[in-house]
């Protein structure tokens, strides 16, 4: 894990203290909201529907449990006892009062965490496969290379007032677990003839306008990757357009040019580039892989393990959905779900924080990751330790075994919180989780990726839910449109709209109907929703969400 330098810490002291001066003459009136907005915006400071957020930055989603504890005291001591997970492996404080924020910027620089970047028209926070340096089927552990670009994009002279925001994610895997195809840059670790590069995708992205990335380069040596970003970057940055903040994106800018065009460009700008990097951004990668090294995994017995196992129905269950294969022999990667079914997914009490950063340093290595599905992962586990993990998870409300089916859903704030929401999301999300619990349908259903946004920007991924419901306001009334058949995965597609909207009573026995209609419709119970979905179509789905159309087709 990266540890800051002289220089960070530095750089960070004097970035709280511009800034607490800049809230200080917010308080007494010198600045107004207007003059104040852009400063609290460069800080992570957003002001929502009901009072001031901060947003905290979570690298790569990786975590100390000194870090986490960190976390845990800001929400007890300057909001309300909790934190909020975000699909962009970030933490939100909903409630901090302003005169708190440079006493909490101060707090996090404490452990090496800031705010920076998680606002504004800059690149914002790298994501990174969440399951990062401890999978199994991992080709290179992204985290390094995700840091590299941390420090490059970090307060970068060219790139602070670009046209719109900008988001890069990567994944070490070919499995992607970190939706590159939805970002405006994504990268994924390739290896060819024995070398090892980067695929190179470019104008993904949700939001009003969905689209699906396009490769712009299927291999780019490694040793290139800074100047090709630099590249991309630039070119967009000039050309994208700034008269419509909804045609701002770079993947306006690559459907409007079109990808052969805008690769041009970027090869062209690359040459240029690639002469102003002496070669120190490898020599720095190298520096930070140092960083990363993988702990030293032990060997011991696993009887403890297959005791639990073949004796606790209840522990078995929890294994069989919340573990992942592991790179090394006997370990397993644990899945935390924050998703007890009925409470508001991603939120994490102060007391669970401490909880899951006390395991981490007692079981874990010292390591904890949040997931762009709002969940908390500990990356190197011994099987022989998940039952004592297992029984304190589950005394704090954290045992819930559902990673990957119905409940585990991710839904963005909505108008709960959100000022730019036109719907609830989490009461939504709270209804259908609880509905198939009482029915202890779940594992019936198997893998099935809900995704819930509050408006038409998407912050809960609806485009690319296996179900993906987008709450909208029509005259007034809560309405919730439904998409079926995305996906989030290396097999990227944005979803199907399936018709006019529900309210929100009637959401529930929606999504009721689209799961019957998929367990009449499966070869068996082997194959999952999306593969059911791929291989019948929409008609249907359709057909029993609106019976009229079932009768007018026949």
């Amino acid at each position: 894990m990266y540890s800051y330098s002289e220089f960070d810490t530095a750089f960070l002291a004097e970035r709280n203290a511009q800034f607490r001066q800049q809230v200080e003459r917010r308080v007494s009136g010198a600045l107004t909201e207007d003059e104040f907005k852009p400063l609290r915006l460069m800080n992570g400071l957003y002001l929502q529907l009901h009072a001031y957020m901060l947003r905290v930055a979570i690298p790569y989603g990786t975590l100390s449990s000194a870090k986490m504890r960190k976390l845990a005291e800001i929400a007890e001591r300057w909001d309300k006892g909790y934190g909020h997970f975000t699909t962009r492996q970030n933490i939100q404080y909903n409630w901090p009062e302003l005169k708190d924020v440079p006493d909490m910027l101060d707090a996090l620089a404490e452990v090496g965490m800031h705010a920076i970047q998680t606002s504004g028209n800059t690149i914002r926070n790298v994501t990174a496969d969440h399951f990062a340096g401890a999978a199994a089927d991992e080709i290179a552990d992204p985290r390094p290379v995700a840091e590299l670009m941390r420090q490059w994009s970090t307060d970068h002279p060219e790139f602070q007032f670009m046209p719109r925001k900008f988001k890069i994610a990567i994944t070490g895997s070919p499995n992607d677990r970190a939706v590159t195809k939805a970002h405006d840059i994504g990268i994924r670790m390739v290896a060819r003839d024995g070398a090892r590069g980067y695929e190179i995708i470019v104008g993904g992205g949700l939001g009003r306008t969905p689209m699906i990335g396009k490769v712009i380069n299927d291999f780019l040596p490694e040793a290139d990757l800074l100047p090709y970003l630099e590249a991309i970057v630039s070119v967009w940055n000039q050309i994208g357009r700034r008269d419509n903040k909804y045609k701002a994106r770079i993947k306006i800018t690559v459907h409007e040019h079109g990808i052969d065009e805008i690769r041009r460009l970027v090869d062209e700008r690359f040459e240029e580039t690639r002469k102003t990097f002496s070669g120190v951004d490898v020599q720095m990668l190298r520096e930070i892989e140092e960083h990363f090294a993988a702990p030293a995994f032990i060997t011991k017995s696993e009887a403890p393990f297959k005791d639990a196992y073949h004796n606790d129905p209840v522990f078995r269950s929890w294994a069989d959905t919340n573990l992942t294969a592991h790179k090394a022999d006997g370990y397993k990667i644990v899945s935390i779900s924050l998703k007890k079914h009925g409470d508001t997914p991603g939120d994490a009490t102060a007391d669970q924080m401490r909880l899951m950063a006390d395991l981490a340093e007692e079981f874990a290595h010292d390591e904890l990751r949040i997931s762009h599905e709002q969940n908390v992962i500990l990356p190197h586990v011994h099987v022989s330790d998940l039952p004592a993990i297992h029984a304190r998870l589950k005394e704090a409300g954290l045992a819930t075994a559902n990673i990957g089916l119905i409940s585990d859903i991710i839904a963005c704030p909505g108008m709960d919180y959100c000022a730019l929401a036109t719907a609830r999301s989490i009461p939504i999300a709270q209804e259908i989780a609880t509905a198939f619990d009482d029915l202890k349908r779940e594992h019936e259903i198997g893998a099935l990726k809900i995704k819930i946004s509050g408006c038409i920007n998407a912050c809960g991924h609806h485009h690319v839910g296996h179900i993906g419901i987008l709450g909208l306001d029509r005259a007034g009334v809560e309405n919730y449109q439904i998409t079926l058949g995305g996906d989030h995965t290396e097999q990227a597609k944005v979803g199907d709209r399936v018709g006019p909207g529900f309210s929100a009573d009637d959401v529930v026995p929606a999504v009721e109907r689209i799961v019957d209609t998929y367990l009449d419709l499966r070869t068996d119970e082997t194959e999952e929703f999306i593969d059911t979905y791929r291989r019948t179509g929409l008609a249907p789905f359709k057909a029993a969400l609106y019976p009229e159309t079932k009768v007018a087709a026949e």
